[in-house]
């Protein structure tokens, strides 16, 4: 009783009902002026005819637009009706101008030195052109003499994260999706208030979906008490909207310009073992010292501006830093789903694509649509050696049987997939070729892909890139090896169940 006492005033509870009845009325409205009024059919037929024009025509991924036609063409009231404040990504003009700041923002501080290009164009044409991409798209210039170091789980990862923020002299930036109070967070809390007691800048940005079951109300007050600006991102409020789509799924962690982190790893126990309800709980961590770090800092900023709506300058926090021996080329670089270009999944299918031997791929989500099957069913059958590695114990049943969905096209290609054994596998690590690598929040699936902020690093021939070989290859042997005669033994119905699922997968 008092766990059922405590679920009904959890403020995810009141607002998810709230918005429940908002989309219960509207529905019941329309059913009403559906039956009474004469001319309302003629209506929904039209808005029926139009916005299945208006989706085939548009610029959204191909297999969004199925989706929502699935629903609006035998459901036209409630297709229609729910697409009208669900769907799509809509701009306000205020929120155009803000977008607009945030992009500036970025070019302004694109700094590249030529020569560096010049390297890395005589060192492989390939990567070059990835990287071009990322520069003119995600306003991330090319860097070296970056040290990166990679960290195969979060336990290994958190001690170096309250080592580097025990140095903060001027500032440190945090921006997650999940905080929550426990061993971890209580740990760097701690250090937070200390810093900001010896006067360093500690700010936070944190998704308010993301942390609406594990952080009271109005955090931000508690933390302001403390010495601490923050700042929710998109608070989760009773009305319906389809901005409750865009959520900040980036993981940043900045240490006076100098240090940064990013991978899965969100500030959160079980991202360190402390009690996963999913077996081991297996992440990824990178760390960068040096001039890669700027980018990061820059994201931070330009989104911290956005949520304030200031235009403070990026380049009063820009670090001087002294030369750094490290080999290699870095690209820290975020993707906003509402600017129309789809960074993320482009630079990944340039990977792919690039690749010329091998593709390895952890990925706990694994919900493709064409244009990602295409490029690894077809790298398989050019003979690269292509592997993913998805969770043996899923978080969320639905999501795992729609990745299990895209199992059959993939293994038919030649395409290897293993199921990570001891638990959940929440790495985002792509690796082409042993050479190059992306590592960040980017997951496979329509949500990462087009409706959240997210943010990774690009790198070509940087010190960490062994070390990410060597993770893949002590986890193959970790997994379970999927085959396609098992998967094709799997019961008729458990596979029409997870196709039916996967049409839907988008709106997931």
């Amino acid at each position: 009783m008092r766990n059922l006492s405590k679920l009904v005033f959890q403020r995810v509870v009141g607002v998810s009902l709230s918005i429940l009845l908002q989309l219960a009325a509207m529905l019941v409205f329309v059913d009403w002026l559906a039956e009474y009024q004469q001319w309302f059919g003629a209506l929904m037929t039209a808005l029926r005819i139009f916005f299945t024009v208006f989706l085939v025509t548009g610029r959204t991924n191909p297999a969004y637009k199925i989706a929502w036609l699935l629903l609006i063409l035998p459901f036209p009231v409630a297709g229609v009706s729910l697409y009208l404040f669900l769907g799509g990504n809509r701009l306000s003009r205020w929120e155009k101008k803000r977008l607009t700041g945030l992009a500036a923002a970025l070019v302004g501080e694109q700094r590249e030195r030529e020569e560096t290009r010049l390297q890395l164009e005589s060192t492989h044409a390939g990567a070059a052109r990835q990287s071009r991409y990322l520069k003119k798209y995600a306003y991330s210039p090319l860097v070296g003499g970056t040290k990166t170091e990679y960290f195969p789980c979060g336990e290994d990862c958190f001690p170096r994260m309250l080592e580097d923020l025990k140095t903060a002299e001027k500032y440190i930036f945090l921006e997650y999706f999940i905080v929550e109070e426990g061993k971890m967070w209580g740990s760097i809390l701690e250090i937070l208030t200390e810093k900001a007691r010896q006067g360093v800048d500690v700010r936070l940005i944190y998704d308010d979906f993301g942390c609406i079951r594990r952080l009271p109300a109005r955090y931000s007050r508690e933390l302001k008490d403390l010495g601490i600006s923050a700042r929710a991102f998109n608070p989760f409020v009773p009305v319906v909207s389809g901005r409750l789509n865009n959520r900040d799924h980036r993981k940043l962690m900045i240490v006076d310009g100098k240090i940064g982190y990013t991978g899965g790893i969100n500030l959160a126990d079980e991202y360190i073992n402390e009690g996963s309800r999913f077996g081991y709980w297996k992440d990824a961590g990178l760390r960068l010292e040096g001039p890669g770090v700027w980018s990061m800092t820059v994201q931070f900023l330009a989104m911290w501006n956005y949520l304030h709506g200031t235009a403070a300058d990026p380049a009063a926090y820009r670090p001087k830093l002294a030369e750094y021996t490290a080999g290699g080329f870095v690209q820290s670089f975020g993707d906003m789903p509402l600017d129309g270009e789809a960074v993320g999944e482009t630079a990944l299918l340039n990977l792919i694509n690039g690749a010329e031997k091998s593709v390895f791929i952890m990925t706990p989500y694994l919900v493709l649509d064409d244009k990602m099957t295409a490029a690894l069913s077809g790298a398989a059958k050019r003979g690269l050696d292509v592997r993913i590695v998805t969770p043996g114990i899923p978080d969320k049943w639905y999501v795992y049987a729609v990745t299990r969905a895209n199992y059959p096209a993939l293994l038919e290609a030649g395409v290897k997939i293993y199921e990570f054994a001891p638990g959940f596998l929440h790495s985002k690590v792509f690796l082409a070729d042993g050479s190059t690598a992306v590592v960040g929040t980017v997951n496979l699936d329509f949500r990462s892909l087009y409706l959240h902020f997210e943010n990774a690093v690009w790198m070509h021939g940087a010190d960490c890139i062994r070390q990410i070989g060597e993770d893949f290859e002590k986890t193959f042997p970790r997994c379970r090896h999927v085959t396609l005669s098992a998967v094709q033994a799997t019961p008729w119905y458990v596979r029409l169940g997870r196709r039916l699922l996967h049409l839907l997968a988008p709106l997931m």
